[in-house]
């Protein structure tokens, strides 16, 4: 008997060294199927860059300004992504949906604004842009506002909308 137990034993070591082995083969399987397949996923995951220039952002703007003209103000909100940030120049509230971009527009556009751009600087990045400067509406009447203002743009379903609009009266009452 005390030979049969090296032997009993041995073959036990055995058949759970082996189990181990051929775990930790199933391991290495699945974790390189699971990289091949993170592999896969990622050129789908990836987002390609939209072309965009300098003078294709300010395109952006004069859409949003010739939206203006129509007075409609449908087609203003028409430039804005369903999730953008509204915050305008003549209201004190955020306006985060697309019904509340078009409240503000009706009352807006009854002013019959149109936008000129005093100065401005473009950054463009990977399916976003910012337009950020300085612009004067005149409002009817021969009314001038001047603004700062903030545009960014992002680049979704194959269209380039603005994403966020920030716009502020000048705080001082002159140039300095």
């Amino acid at each position: 008997m005390a030979g049969d137990n090296p032997s009993l034993s041995s073959q036990r070591e055995y058949r759970r060294k082996r189990q181990n082995h051929l775990m930790e083969i199933k391991m290495k399987k699945y974790l390189l199927a699971a990289s091949v397949i993170a592999l896969m996923a990622t050129p789908a995951l990836a987002e390609e860059c939209a072309p965009i220039t300098k003078p294709q952002v300010e395109q952006l703007f004069d859409r949003w300004n010739a939206s203006l003209a129509t007075l409609d103000p449908q087609k203003v909100v028409a430039n804005y992504a369903p999730d953008a940030v509204l915050l305008p120049t003549l209201s004190n509230k955020p306006r985060l949906t697309q019904a509340e971009r078009k409240e503000y527009f009706v009352d807006f556009l009854k002013k019959h604004p149109q936008g000129k751009i005093n100065s401005r600087t473009i950054k463009i990045g990977c399916n976003d842009a910012l337009d950020t400067g300085i612009y004067t509406f005149t409002l009817k009447g021969g009314v001038k506002v001047p603004a700062r203002y903030t545009f960014t743009y992002e680049f979704k379903n194959g269209k380039w909308l603005i994403s966020s609009h920030h716009s502020s009266a000048m705080p001082e009452k002159h140039a300095g």
